[in-house]
């Protein structure tokens, strides 16, 4: 039997024959990577480009005036909306090209009705946007898991078909796909089994600070270019969690730390980098409303847009809002796997580090989880309690009768768009 140390020599032979490098650069595309050197350069109209944007399609203006220069999505829900916002202020769009994931091969790929539909919709939507100013590349899918077990020709097939049209109809703009981190086993897959890339991008978080060391370890597999096409704070499948399985989240100060600490991370000085997006660039709901939102549903923004303002510009905001030191509940902190009594009366306390402001507004909520960490769909919220100005970030409430795994969540508005954000999971026993 192969020793797993050895299948690496094993791929690189295999691979020697295969698709090991990008298509050649044709200087009079309007978007096109060039290889000068050691070093890879995008460009766009004719000048060098280095993506420095966010991975989203709200708030344009604000990454706009914050330096931000790129954005992306990851389906063509209101494309022509987006790019036509893109242009206006000057953005640049990676747009991307839903697809299922590698695992859906009897409901897809083996399906060749859904297939062909799938061709001639994407078809349809590179000619029609494929002269769109604001354009910069495809992205075709999104961590789809380029895998290396037998019986996954259909998804294969289907993905170079797909490369190919793309390539033959857009002959202006390159082509990317992601992968969760670098991850080598996919890398091979897509030297191995897909046509010409243009470039890889990666989404990583946590393991941003791995990711220079295994640049240089895997460089005799990937010489090519890159972008990073998510970066951020921790996710919830990194971080620490209590005994009955729920994630632990940070503090939006402590994750506007993480942002600044990370952006170190990035490979600025490795020559086959080409950019890279921070996420999230809006609101979403994923675990929490609040683990990757940047921003809330009224538009106000975290602590992060100020950090990245910094990063990109040298410039720090006119106005700071204050900071969380720590959030308690019952004099507890997130990790002390806090377990309430169903119906009693508890405390829960915001601490900031500077005095707050009188027009400081603090919103309380608590929001019932699902069992051991499962994705949230739709919270079911239980108390929703504003507090008036001069309050000291306390609030006094009954613990919900119903047992079962929550979260408290406290919100403080400091009067100038911004937010911050503490919360805690507790169970009610």
């Amino acid at each position: 039997m192969i020793q797993r140390k050895n299948l690496y020599w094993v791929f690189s032979l295999l691979l020697m024959n295969c698709h090991t490098t990008p298509s050649k650069s044709v200087k009079h595309r309007t978007v096109y990577v060039n290889k000068e050197g050691e070093q890879y350069v995008l460009y766009r109209n004719g000048q060098p480009f280095s993506v420095k944007g966010a991975s989203g399609y709200t708030h344009l203006e604000k990454l706009r005036e914050i330096g931000g220069n790129t954005i992306r999505t990851w389906d063509t829900v209101n494309l022509a909306a987006i790019l036509d916002e893109a242009q206006r202020n000057n953005l640049a769009v990676i747009v991307g090209l839903s697809m299922p994931v590698s695992a859906y091969l009897d409901y897809f790929y083996k399906d060749t009705a859904k297939t062909a539909a799938q061709f001639r919709a994407f078809e349809k939507t590179v000619r029609r946007y494929k002269d769109h100013p604001a354009l910069l590349m495809w992205c075709l899918g999104n961590e789809l898991n380029f895998t290396w077990k037998p019986g996954y020709s259909a998804f294969y097939k289907t993905y170079n078909r797909l490369l190919d049209m793309i390539h033959a109809t857009d002959t202006n703009h390159p082509v990317t796909a992601t992968m969760p981190n670098l991850n080598i086993v996919q890398v091979m897959m897509i030297k191995w089994k897909v046509h010409d890339l243009d470039l890889i991008s990666i989404n990583t978080f946590g393991k941003l600070e791995l990711l220079n060391d295994q640049l240089k370890w895997y460089a005799w597999l990937w010489k090519g270019p890159f972008l990073i096409t998510e970066w951020g704070a921790y996710g919830p499948w990194e971080s620490e969690r209590t005994n009955w399985e729920a994630p632990i989240e940070n503090t939006s100060t402590k994750k506007a730390e993480h942002y600044q600490q990370l952006y170190t991370q990035l490979p600025q000085h490795n020559p086959r980098f080409l950019g890279a997006l921070v996420f999230y660039w809006g609101q979403k709901l994923e675990t929490t409303p609040t683990w990757f939102s940047i921003f809330d549903e009224g538009n106000a923004s975290t602590e992060v847009v100020g950090v990245i303002q910094y990063l990109w510009t040298g410039k720090r905001p006119a106005h700071r809002p204050p900071h969380i030191r720590y959030m308690l509940l019952n004099n507890k902190g997130a990790r002390d796997n806090i377990v309430l009594p169903s119906g009693e009366k508890q405390t829960a306390e915001l601490l900031l580090e500077d005095k707050p402001a009188d027009s400081i507004k603090v919103h309380w909520q608590i929001l019932q989880e699902h069992w051991f960490g499962e994705l949230q769909q739709a919270p079911l919220t239980m108390l929703d309690t504003v507090l008036a100005a001069g309050n000291e970030l306390r609030l006094t409430f009954k613990a919900p009768v119903k047992e079962g795994p929550y979260r408290i969540y406290a919100k403080v508005m400091d009067g100038y768009g911004k937010f911050l954000h503490g919360q805690h999971a507790f169970l009610c026993s």
